[in-house]
């Protein structure tokens, strides 16, 4: 499948891109972050640490075990705060 992925704030930074057109087996989240932990430094960086990244699928909040079959864009943010 081919997604969109979407990077914002310092993951953006890190990456130095704010979005990848992608073409990947992966069923997960999860396994696409493996996947893209693997292409670069910059990636394995940015994804260094899952516990401050927040995900969503077609722009619905969603979790790393979440499927991808049917997706068309995965954007990758840190947690948001009101204020």
């Amino acid at each position: 499948m081919t997604l969109t992925v979407l990077y914002f704030a310092w993951l953006r930074e890190r990456i130095g891109e704010p979005r990848d057109t992608i073409t990947t087996e992966a069923a997960t989240v999860a396994d696409l972050v493996a996947e893209l932990r693997t292409r670069e430094e910059r990636y394995a960086l940015a994804f260094s640490d899952l516990g401050s990244i927040r995900v969503a699928l077609d722009q619905e909040l969603s979790e790393f075990d979440a499927p991808l079959a049917g997706v068309r864009e995965v954007a990758f943010f840190p947690p948001m705060t009101g204020g």
